[in-house]
């Protein structure tokens, strides 16, 4: 999954959060509801414009990110 195809950051919405596909809800948001327990069916349910390649794009943006603070406290 390459998120970069996805996940977009602009100044001006959501302050710069990283977002689904130019819309306004942020990578944080979707990361968020499962953490919280929701299941993929649920965000879908609830955000019909979302997919589940939003979702997983959300995933890899979250375990790029992490990987890139390992690298950078090594």
């Amino acid at each position: 999954m390459n998120y970069r195809e996805r996940i977009t950051i602009e100044p001006g919405k959501r302050s710069g959060k990283p977002c689904i596909r130019g819309m306004r809800i942020a990578v944080y948001d979707v990361l968020s509801y499962l953490a919280s327990g929701m299941t993929y069916q649920e965000i879908l349910d609830d955000f019909p414009y979302l997919t589940q390649e939003d979702i997983l794009a959300c995933l890899s943006y979250a375990a790029d990110r992490e990987r890139q603070t390992l690298w950078v406290q090594v």
